[in-house]
């Protein structure tokens, strides 16, 4: 068969579903850009980009708010339907945090107590995983800083991380009023031991880039402190691989006096992310030469498997949560909305349980007695 004989449409379709009105420049909003491929020598290879996908809120730990949620979802639909973008990389403003989770301000102040309009969010973040989960572009994510609770799943969604070395990880939902059944409980058992992953999940704990690095969560943890011009790695974190009384220390926290020093000397330090970038810089290089389709059906391949756990729980997660809005989330979410006036930002979690164990109903009298009086 001669194909050229049969006429061909001329021109290219577009194929992205979303506009310009779901990217922002003002915070809070999510930015969105192209940025040249760089080869092995940093130059700008002509006609391919990496797609930058960038949540920009830092002055609430780059939280999502709805409008970010889906601002999320059209970056990484446009980015997936530009013929010219080898991958995306999903990252955020600022030097603090990646991304802490939910808006807690507009979860107290909006959602708590209306489980029908938070099911109704939840069906937008779900899209937001999804959204990661079915790009068809490789997905970095560059860890700029902390990544905790929903920060963390829609991270783990993402097919490679590499981290600042002072960037925390983990969960925020028990301790708050919410699980982590936004991914965590799903994701995390392919990443750490099934022991790991529970402990990570129930306790709340924050753990090291180096830690995370060790135990598999992540690819690489990135020195960006620099002191007198010279690169130092996260004075905090213990980076020697020695083991103490039986136990690996490689990645904790050093304690003590030395965390009082290191945390001056994290103070008058500076902070840069040209190495971290370059980390960046090199994946897409790698990427970029390698077929695009076996390349993306490899990912595919992979993350099926996240997609598996993920795609069983979502839906009945969705409705756990909503009705969570009703009770233990309104106490967690607007306990942490109010610390700035009652200097804590959790509830009295053994009054709780002692009027649970009481068989109190959960009404105004309940949450009267376990949030935090106001300062004064």
């Amino acid at each position: 068969m001669d194909l050229n004989k049969w006429p061909r449409q001329v021109g290219l379709k577009n194929h992205d579903l979303f506009g310009d009105e779901f990217f922002g420049t003002e915070a809070p909003c999510v930015l969105y850009e192209k940025k040249p491929v760089l080869d092995a020598a940093g130059k700008p290879v002509d006609g391919l980009y990496s797609a930058w996908v960038t949540l920009n809120n830092p002055a609430q730990y780059n939280s999502y708010t709805t409008e970010m949620v889906k601002g999320v979802i059209a970056g990484m639909n446009r980015a997936a339907m530009d013929r010219s973008v080898v991958a995306v990389v999903f990252t955020a403003v600022g030097d603090r945090a990646f991304c802490t989770g939910g808006n807690t301000k507009e979860y107290a102040e909006y959602y708590s107590g209306n489980p029908s309009e938070y099911g109704l969010y939840m069906d937008l973040f779900n899209g937001m995983v999804d959204s990661i989960l079915m790009c068809k572009k490789p997905v970095i994510c560059r860890v700029n800083g902390m990544r905790v609770a929903g920060g963390q799943e829609i991270g783990m969604a993402c097919d490679i991380a590499v981290a600042s070395d002072l960037a925390v990880f983990g969960q925020a939902g028990p301790r708050h009023g919410s699980a982590p059944v936004g991914g965590s409980t799903d994701f995390l058992p392919a990443f750490l031991t099934m022991e790991q992953a529970m402990w990570s999940c129930i306790s709340c704990e924050v753990w090291s880039a180096y830690k995370m690095q060790r135990l598999g969560l992540i690819s690489k943890a990135v020195p960006v402190l620099k002191v007198d011009g010279t690169f130092v790695r996260n004075p905090l974190v213990i980076t020697d691989k020695y083991i103490d009384n039986g136990e690996i220390v490689y990645g904790e926290n050093v304690r003590g006096d030395a965390a009082a020093k290191a945390k001056e000397m994290i103070a008058n330090a500076t902070t840069d992310f040209t190495l971290l970038d370059q980390e960046v810089n090199k994946i897409l290089w790698t990427l970029t030469n390698l077929f695009p389709n076996c390349l993306m059906m490899s990912i595919d391949g992979i993350r099926a498997k996240k997609k598996f756990f993920w795609d069983q729980s979502k839906l009945s997660s969705r409705h756990w949560l909503s009705a969570n809005m009703q009770t233990e989330a309104y106490l967690g979410f607007n306990a942490f909305n109010n610390k700035k006036i009652t200097g804590k930002d959790v509830i009295d979690f053994v009054k709780y349980r002692q009027l649970l164990a009481e068989g109190k109903t959960f009404d105004q009298e309940l949450i009267d007695a376990v949030m935090a009086p106001r300062l004064g």
